[in-house]
């Protein structure tokens, strides 16, 4: 089985695929770093709209997906994003954590999994 890399950088791809299945990379804000937690969950879903999209695939497709908050207490926010984004009955296994993130203004992270 080949691997694809999509946007393969010197450090990391923003996405694997590798026997069906698409891996991304964490994906944070990118217009809203140290906006509030709703504004960058929006974000950083959008973002991966587009590399699901560059993959071949959609959030209809989600397996799996990691999310790390800097702080729990905005679990609800983050989840009111989630919950507008994702199709009701195709959600993906799911797991949330508090975590600190690699620099001030990212209070949130999602790492991804979908079928290709």
């Amino acid at each position: 089985m080949d691997i694809e890399r999509i946007d393969a950088g010197p450090r990391m791809s923003e996405a694997v695929i590798y026997n069906g299945v698409i891996y991304t990379s964490g994906v944070v804000a990118d217009t809203t770093v140290g906006q509030s937690v709703y504004e960058q969950t929006k974000d950083i879903l959008a973002q991966i709209d587009e590399i699901l999209a560059k993959a071949g695939s959609d959030k209809s497709r989600l397996l799996k997906a990691n999310i790390w908050l800097t702080d729990m207490a905005s679990f609800s926010e983050m989840n009111r994003a989630w919950d507008a984004w994702v199709i009701p009955g195709q959600t993906p296994a799911r797991a949330t954590v508090e975590s600190k993130l690699a620099a001030k203004g990212y209070d949130v992270e999602i790492m991804i999994e979908a079928a290709a």
